[in-house]
């Protein structure tokens, strides 16, 4: 315990400003998330921008995940885009359900992505953790996807991709990620039961 201690003080004294600003756009992205606000694609921009080229750094060599944060990056703007539609002809986005197509178009990707990762993983990069570093990528992917549509699953895949991100991000000395990961485990929980709350309010007013 105790080396674990000196271990968590020696990374936060390793922070770099980058990593600090990170993890707090992180944090208020999450929390963004959980109260179904916009802000979480703005906050979450400046977070994935900032982890996309720390991570791809020689040090840490995480490429699947640093190529993540790149597609977070992109997603981002179309969630922006897509939950900002207002008006009549283009009806503000509302939490709901996945459909099953929707549902199975998710878990494609994610296995697809894990399969694609990791083969570029193996073959064009140095990585050492190619399994768990493509996998957590590729399940945060269709995660994503999910969050753009506004779909309460998403909290379940990306869930999934925190918590085989905290032992690999341990295993990497990357400490004060590795509690903001955590944290946002935590977060996710609550936000499904949020956004699951929001669907049956809705569900129950239509009936």
């Amino acid at each position: 315990m105790n080396d674990f201690i000196a271990e968590l003080q020696k990374g936060l004294q390793a922070m770099t400003w980058q990593e600090v600003v990170a993890v707090l756009f992180s944090v208020l992205s999450v929390i963004f998330q959980k109260k179904n606000n916009i802000l979480v694609y703005p906050t979450g921009i400046i977070s994935t921008g900032i982890y996309t080229w720390l991570l791809s750094r020689e040090h840490f060599k995480l490429y699947a995940d640093a190529t993540l944060n790149a597609y977070y990056l992109v997603m981002s703007i179309y969630g922006w885009i897509y939950w900002s539609r207002q008006g009549p002809a283009k009806p503000e986005v509302k939490i709901s359900r996945s459909s099953p197509r929707e549902l199975a178009t998710a878990i494609f990707i994610a296995l697809a992505g894990w399969a694609t990762f990791y083969l570029l993983l193996v073959n064009f990069s140095d990585s050492n953790v190619p399994v768990m570093d493509s996998f957590i990528s590729a399940t945060a992917c269709g995660g994503m996807w999910l969050l753009a549509k506004r779909k309460v699953e998403t909290w379940i895949l990306l869930n999934i991709s925190n918590f085989v991100a905290v032992p690999l991000l341990f295993y990497k000395h990357l400490y004060p990620t590795a509690l903001l990961t955590i944290f946002l485990f935590i977060i996710a929980i609550f936000g499904y039961r949020s956004w699951r709350k929001a669907v049956l309010q809705q569900e129950t007013s239509h009936s």
